[in-house]
């Protein structure tokens, strides 16, 4: 399941359930009219997770698309489908819950390509490798693994075939050049983050999520980070420090032999997920044709 083209940049797109009817549109237009997008990239995964599902962390889910469907359109194009499972706070009694075991029931099997599981809690993943070992593990940036030792630990993990670091983590160079080809395949990059890259309250605000897809009582977390009241911003996000744009990607990141990107919006609208559509993969000549392709479609609301 290793992506392993090291001329190829795999992206690993958010919103599986959340948008389903965006990708419905823009999968077909991808793999038909590939000059309309950079031939340097690919799909290597679509993550997420549906509404109430107690298992998911980082993000509350908010889609409801059936899961059949979900799964179809990922066989249809071979596309990795990945479930985000990556609550922190979960107990023994969360691991009978019916809704998510029969999320893994259905996506068990991939077809073309493996399924994975985005995972935090070592709980779950032990369960999961017990009950469900079709499927590929992602230790999540929900670790905020900002420690280079710690991160380089996890990535020795034979439990995960990608870990994703904490985005802080970008541009440490001097160390991430020096890992082996066998480490770097393993490592997924957190492409467009906002969050303040000084922040010192990233757990907890993971935890408050994770806590909130339980549906337990608990302090709100309210960001204090200059700027958090606009909310998320791409031009925002391409002045964050940590910021992994589509030169650094060519020209810093694939020559060094890093090919996996996570391009982060769970949580947002399907317009700005286009937005991110056409910056990382379309080619500027072709982005016009790319929108009016998506916006023509009257079964789509992009906001």
């Amino acid at each position: 399941m290793i992506n392993s083209k090291k001329d190829t940049a795999y992206y690993h797109l958010p919103g599986l359930f959340e948008f389903y009817e965006l990708y419905r549109v823009f999968l077909p237009l991808f793999y038909e009219h590939r000059e309309y997008f950079y031939d340097w990239c690919d799909i290597g995964s679509i993550y997420g997770a549906p509404a109430d599902c107690i298992w998911g962390g980082g993000r509350a889910g908010f889609g409801d698309q059936d899961p059949r469907e979900v799964l179809a359109l990922m066989q249809e194009y071979g596309i990795s489908a990945r479930l985000t499972f990556s609550n922190s706070l979960l107990r023994e009694e969360h691991l009978s819950d019916r809704k998510c075991n029969d999320l893994c029931t259905l996506f068990r099997e991939g077809g073309k390509n493996r399924n994975g599981i985005i995972i935090h809690s070592d709980l779950l993943l032990n369960y999961l490798l017990m009950n469900y070992p079709e499927f590929y593990f992602v230790s999540s940036t929900t670790k905020v693994l900002t420690d280079f030792k710690q991160f380089l630990n996890e990535v020795e993990r034979d439990d995960f075939l990608y870990v994703v670091p904490d985005f802080r983590l970008n541009r440490a160079f001097d160390k991430l050049n020096a890992l082996s080809a066998s480490q770097k395949d393993k490592i997924e990059f957190l492409c467009n983050e906002c969050c303040w890259f000084g922040c010192k309250d990233r757990k907890r605000c993971y935890e408050a999520v994770s806590r909130k897809n339980l549906g337990e009582n608990g302090p709100d977390h309210r960001c204090a980070a200059p700027g958090a009241d606009h909310g998320y911003r791409f031009s925002k996000a391409m002045t964050n420090p940590g910021f992994i744009g589509i030169d650094d990607i060519k020209n810093v990141y694939l020559p060094t032999g890093f090919s996996n990107f996570k391009i982060e919006g769970r949580g947002l609208g399907s317009a700005l997920i286009l937005e991110f559509l056409l910056y990382y993969m379309t080619r500027p000549e072709y982005q016009l044709h790319v929108r009016e392709e998506i916006y023509l479609d009257s079964m789509l609301d992009l906001f």
